[in-house]
């Protein structure tokens, strides 16, 4: 395992440097490339980064944006991942709409997956089985170790073939529709962004815990993505050693 971790004493303090990671990355990368691709994801702590990566100097113009995974709810939804993207980095930063790739999530969770992958396969021009390599891969873990929108237990958590598709999340009661493991064990760099105590333990047992990625699915990522580095504040690496 190659994953790398930095501890930082606030969110802010966290979501700032992962800022600096991921606008060098995509800087360099547009120094050899046409553009740059950037997937993201959501909740409370990407919004931090976000807001810093708007103020960058990154040459949004040149980067397009996807999305790791999404609430099944319409865009406008407080929920939604597209909608805290919007609001906190696509509109400040003026990405163009041509560069935003979304997910429709007010579809049928079938429909909406269905759409997306051929939207990913399309844009990367991939042959059959092959997996798109996303320059950057923004990611985070919930409490309960879960990544994107792969939970533990989900059999999808095996599935290296397909590239995206929708989840029942049965602890949620809810659809969701997520990027697979195969896609992300492809992407070129992975930053992980954890901020709070109740990630505690969840970031341990990523690191620490004997390998079981159908009980901690973010060792997916973590055991087997090539450039993989952890941005946490201090309560949510408390329990590393």
């Amino acid at each position: 395992m190659s994953a790398r971790w930095h501890t930082f004493p606030t969110p802010e303090a966290a979501a700032e440097a992962c800022c600096r990671h991921v606008a060098a990355i995509l800087e360099e990368t547009l120094t050899s490339q046409e553009i740059a691709t950037f997937a993201v994801s959501g909740g409370s702590t990407p919004r931090l980064l976000f807001e810093r990566l708007a103020a960058s100097a990154v040459q949004w113009k040149r980067v397009h944006l996807f999305w790791v995974d999404e609430r099944c709810v319409p865009p406008t939804d407080a929920e939604s991942n597209y909608r805290l993207s919007e609001e906190h980095l696509i509109v400040p930063a003026h990405v163009p709409r041509s560069n935003v790739h979304r997910i429709h999530a007010e579809l049928m969770p079938d429909h909406a997956a269905r759409h997306y992958a051929e939207e990913i396969r399309d844009f990367f021009a991939l042959e059959p089985g092959e997996m798109p390599q996303f320059d950057v891969m923004q990611l985070g873990v919930g409490p309960d170790a879960h990544t994107g929108s792969l939970f533990p237990g989900e059999a999808l958590i095996e599935n290296r073939e397909s590239v995206v598709a929708a989840v029942y999340v049965d602890k949620l009661n809810t659809w969701r529709v997520t990027l697979l493991p195969g896609v992300l064990m492809a992407a070129k760099h992975s930053p992980f962004l954890v901020a709070g105590a109740d990630k505690a333990e969840a970031v341990r047992n990523v690191f620490q815990a004997e390998y079981d990625p159908l009980k901690y699915p973010a060792q997916i990522v973590t055991h087997h993505s090539r450039r993989v580095a952890w941005f946490l504040d201090e309560p949510a690496a408390a329990l590393l050693e």
